[in-house]
């Protein structure tokens, strides 16, 4: 007989969820001794006590609801029977008060990277051509399917061809303030390290973002690598030289070629551990993703602290329920402040659409178990670990700082994806609990599942089991140390995530709050 499993995070909850693969059937005993008076979903919650109506639901010692009607131990507690509490307010707020815990160094750990001239480290080769409107897209990637097949095997040192393509460029409101978001984002995207200071871009000619606005003389550093100025190579197709479709693509590809023949003369070095820029995420969540996959992923968060990198975690909606305890975490009231700012900012840009926080969650995230924003922002603020906040970033700005910083974005997977990649990210880490194909062509993604079910079935998607810490065979600092040293690996392109073995690569979404003409 199937033993019942059941996870409760904290010694006040009055809750739990179930483990078991497929849930539990009526009448199952959990090792309390309490029954179930009818069946509960894996990753669904269990009431452990009498909850009167009105009366805190209460998971991760956080009330994450109210009872709309008396709740029976041992019922089935989903968002159909919880009232959402409202959301914390932005005054009064914990300022800084637990930022000044450091964590201990960890040294002596390396892996192969490309060195930079601007000091940055890539973990891939990456030629990536930057593009400033979508009208050129379609002909742009039919050049890069021609450089591919026909140049790539040439350079052997040279991982990949990318374009950059987006959905900005014209038909937007471009001198609205918040049009600063989408062009920075693009702007900061091409300076990414995995791309190796090349930059290439793909103009059409008569868009409103015109090359020069988008990288600005003295933005990029084409010294890095030539050591003499030389002006951004940029490709219009509106130029009067090109006669014809092909003339464009030629001289795509000649362009092309130039650069490649400097991105093939690079070569790996040992770089130490702090070179790592890692943006954390999660997406299609369920209720095991704060308590598997997130937790090992905080702990390796903490682990990269104390080798000196830099971790970006983001997705405000899902982190502005737990506010206070970001506040509090902030290394210096200047950071606090910050954090408060770009809270308040996006709550204003959901106030101006007509929505709020209760916005996210999705059907999927519901089916897994999370029956609202506030259960679900309590396990996701976790992949953030427990060091103090160094530095805050607003959506589209490049990373300042090393140590933790809360890189402000929609908990959109693209639109993060997107922006964290602005930031510089140069490894992206992707826990799932319903599964999700994610990847990224700019940059390396490490998938995690929160259960082993999901690693079991898309055995060829996920490159880590986070599932084995709810099955009690392994715990999450041995998931965290795991997770950690397979980042080097892939880093170092020892190893390949499963995303980039299929070439699974998601678009990229910018952000733009500002208006569409």
């Amino acid at each position: 007989m199937q033993k019942s499993l059941h996870i409760t995070m904290h010694p006040g909850d009055n809750v739990a969820i179930v483990a078991n693969d497929g849930g539990l059937p009526e009448g199952a005993a959990l090792s309390t001794g309490l029954r179930l008076r009818e069946a509960v979903p894996q990753g669904h919650k269990v009431a452990l006590v009498d909850l009167p109506a009105g009366s805190p639901v209460v998971r991760y010692n956080v009330p994450i609801g109210h009872a709309l009607k008396d709740i029976p131990a041992g019922s089935w507690v989903h968002e159909r029977l919880l009232k959402m509490p409202d959301a914390r307010g932005l005054e009064n707020l914990p300022i800084a008060t637990a930022g000044g815990k450091a964590l201990p160094p960890l040294e002596g750990y390396t892996f192969e990277g490309y060195r930079n001239a601007n000091g940055s480290v890539g973990t891939r080769n990456i030629l990536a051509i930057t593009q400033t409107v979508q009208c050129v897209a379609g002909v742009t990637e039919f050049a890069v399917q021609r450089i591919k097949s026909e140049l790539l095997p040439r350079y052997p040192n040279v991982d990949d061809v990318v374009a950059l393509e987006h959905s900005y460029g014209c038909g937007v409101a471009i001198d609205a303030p918040d049009a600063v978001v989408p062009i920075r984002t693009l702007r900061n995207i091409s300076l990414n390290p995995n791309f190796g200071g090349e930059v290439m871009v793909v103009s059409l000619g008569c868009e409103k973002l015109q090359p020069e606005r988008l990288l600005p003389p003295g933005t990029i550093p084409i010294t890095d690598l030539r050591g003499e100025p030389e002006a951004l190579d940029v490709v219009c197709l509106q130029d009067d030289a090109h006669v014809g479709f092909m003339s464009m693509v030629e001289s795509i590809v000649r362009q092309a070629d130039q650069h490649l023949k400097r991105l093939d003369a690079r070569r790996r070095e040992t770089v130490p551990a702090s070179e790592l820029v890692v943006g954390v995420q999660c997406g299609g969540s369920d209720a095991f993703s704060g308590v598997t996959a997130n937790p090992a992923v905080g702990f390796c968060s903490d682990l990269l602290v104390r080798a000196g990198a830099s971790v970006m975690f983001s997705e405000t909606t899902e982190v502005r329920d737990g506010v206070a305890q970001l506040t509090a975490r902030a290394a210096t009231p200047e950071v606090a402040e910050a954090i408060i700012r770009e809270m308040a900012w996006y709550d204003a840009y959901l106030q101006r659409g007509s929505v709020d926080r209760s916005a996210n969650t999705s059907p999927g995230n519901k089916k897994g178990g999370l029956s609202n924003i506030v259960e679900k922002a309590m396990g996701s603020i976790v992949k953030s670990g427990s060091a103090p906040i160094s530095g805050v970033l607003a959506p589209g700005e490049k990373l300042k700082t090393r140590g933790l910083t809360y890189a402000a974005t929609p908990a959109s997977d693209f639109i993060c994806g997107t922006l964290q990649l602005a930031a510089g990210m140069n490894l992206h880490v992707f826990t799932t609990g319903r599964g999700t194909p994610y990847g990224l062509a700019e940059v390396p993604v490490i998938k995690v599942a929160t259960r082993s079910d999901l690693a079991r079935r898309w055995h060829d998607l996920m490159d880590v089991n986070a599932g084995t810490i709810a099955e009690g065979t392994a715990t999450i600092e041995e998931v965290g140390w795991q997770l950690f040293r397979l980042m080097l690996d892939v880093a170092s392109g020892k190893k390949k995530t499963w995303a980039e073995h299929w070439k699974l690569h998601n678009a990229l979404v910018l952000f733009n709050p500002a208006p569409v003409t």
